[in-house]
């Protein structure tokens, strides 16, 4: 175990207190390998998994190097840029950026498509020091004279190998071309195949390259599982999943199976919200608002998503769609045990998908525990502990969305006191003593909730219906109603920390 940290690696001092502040004092792997070559002004090529730590491997040195020239801010010309494949990581990777570059007195901003440039405009046009862009936007503004890249001192391009798989590579190559040739340059990927190859040989300048671990191997903190399921038990299985505690991504292989999944899982009263490139901006920033604030736990998304979720408690992930090639799997699947936490990853496999699961695994590198299961089979109270809840999903609200449920007794916004805490599990096993456990904490929480949500806690059996319905908002388990309803009838209103988009399903709240 190395005892490095960030003041002897090199980090200003006045970052590493920021850093601090954050609770962040022990540099990842692929930031110990990096940052004593890119705060020293050299060309870095960087290959790390997703979720290794790649944003402050990066925004530590540029922010760095852009403090310590006194040139000051010039209108329409940031000093530098980040280029990002999609704009939920460009706004991630402003996040990250914003308190550090704050504490040097340094400005950012953000430029992608999607939305109103106005805004991009009249920050350019004020001056700003970073700029973190995705590149067909940023290309638009250049042409139209509101950006100029000549200023540039330090250029990274992130996640450069998945800006190859959506073709951007030549709006990269000329962005590049547009930025000074003696500027220092950083490329950060989770692989590095030829046409990554050919970018850093063409861009970097005697680059140092750092590989802080293997691109087959898996993060050593995830347990990797594969459900072998009937497909008349699919979504019953996947539904369970995803009613444990905790936040749980889901992926499927097409927009419309983001869109089916997410509605059955809210249908049976699972708070769930999709993420696919059918969205708006505004639809895309308030799903993830949504799955950030707690007001849903499970977010479903397709491939095109993966690189752009950035949210560290994720406990689980599950491949409803098992992805059609190694990579897709290992990026997906990043999306959990982020920062040196812990992670599950549970394939749902098919009789028709055995053979190219276990081509999947074999390429990917892992060698994942494989269950014959069913809905109620022991192995995914496991997988996923806690107490099951179904509480009542999301709908979007406004214009066709309003539909509140029936059924009286859905959650009230704001004042929930505790959270539901629970004994052995009932059912199933005799004497189930069971606790919930392992993702409990980072459940969902509503407004002024004095407590987790779903931590720990009973488990009956039983599996939900396709929809849950509304019974009057009493607890039931093992077929029967457990407690008295909770506040009365919840109206259909917006719920807060970030979900103004989605209105509360009225069901009741029932456990298994």
């Amino acid at each position: 175990m190395s005892d490095d940290t960030f003041g002897t690696l090199g980090v200003p001092p006045v970052l590493v207190d920021v850093l601090a502040s954050a609770g962040i004092s022990t540099p990842t792997p692929i930031q110990q390998a990096t940052l004593p070559d890119s705060l020293a002004g050299r060309d870095v090529l960087g290959r790390g998994r997703t979720g290794s730590g790649k944003t402050l491997a990066f925004v530590l040195p540029l922010l760095s190097r852009v403090a310590a020239d006194k040139g000051g801010r010039a209108p329409r010309r940031p000093r530098a840029l980040v280029l990002a494949p999609t704009r939920e990581l460009a706004a991630q990777i402003d996040e990250v950026a914003a308190p550090l570059a704050a504490a040097l007195g340094l400005r950012t901003t953000t430029v992608f498509g999607g939305v109103g440039q106005g805004p991009q405009v009249s920050a350019l046009r004020r001056g700003i020091d970073l700029l973190v862009a995705c590149p067909g936007r940023l290309e638009d503004l250049i042409g139209q004279g509101h950006a100029d890249l000549s200023r540039v001192e330090v250029t990274v391009i992130d996640e450069a190998d998945h800006m190859s798989d959506l073709g951007f590579l030549p709006q990269v190559k000329r962005l590049l071309d547009a930025t000074p040739p003696g500027g220092q340059r950083m490329l950060f990927s989770a692989t590095l195949d030829s046409g990554i190859g050919v970018l850093a040989k063409r861009y970097l300048h005697d680059p140092v390259k750092h590989e802080a671990d293997s691109d087959r191997s898996p993060v050593s903190a995830m347990a990797h599982h594969v459900l072998h399921v009937a497909p008349t038990a699919h979504l019953a299985v996947l539904t369970d999943l995803a009613a444990a505690p905790g936040r749980t991504v889901v992926f499927t292989r097409t927009k419309h199976r983001a869109k089916r999944i997410a509605r059955q899982l809210n249908a049976a009263g699972v708070a769930a919200v999709e993420l696919h490139g059918n969205l708006s901006q505004g639809q895309r920033t308030r799903t993830m608002e949504a799955f950030h604030s707690g007001a849903a736990g499970t977010l479903v998304a397709t491939d095109i998503a993966a690189r752009g979720i950035h949210v560290d408690d994720v406990a689980l992930v599950v491949h409803a769609d098992p992805p059609v090639e190694h990579k897709a799997y290992l990026h997906r699947s990043g999306r959990t045990a982020r920062a040196g936490a812990s992670g599950t990853v549970v394939t749902l496999m098919t009789d028709d998908q055995v053979r190219d699961v276990r081509d999947l695994t074999r390429k990917a590198g892992i060698r994942p525990t494989v269950t014959r299961a069913h809905e109620t089979h022991p192995v995914l109270l496991e997988l996923a502990p806690g107490d099951r809840s179904f509480e009542g999903g999301l709908v979007p609200s406004g214009p066709g969305g309003s539909r509140g449920g029936s059924g009286g007794g859905g959650r009230s916004d704001g004042g929930r006191s505790g959270g539901r805490s629970g004994g052995g599990r009932s059912g199933g096993r005799a004497g189930g003593g069971r606790s919930g456990g392992g993702r409990s904490g980072g459940g969902r929480s509503d407004g002024g909730s004095a407590g987790g949500r779903r931590s720990g806690g009973t488990r009956s059996t039983g599996v939900p219906a396709a929809a849950a319905s509304g019974d009057g908002g009493g607890r039931r388990g093992n077929g029967r109603r457990r407690g008295s309803r909770r506040g009365g009838a919840a109206s259909p209103t917006s719920r807060p920390g970030g979900a103004a988009a989605f209105s509360e399903r009225a069901g009741g709240r029932r456990t298994r």
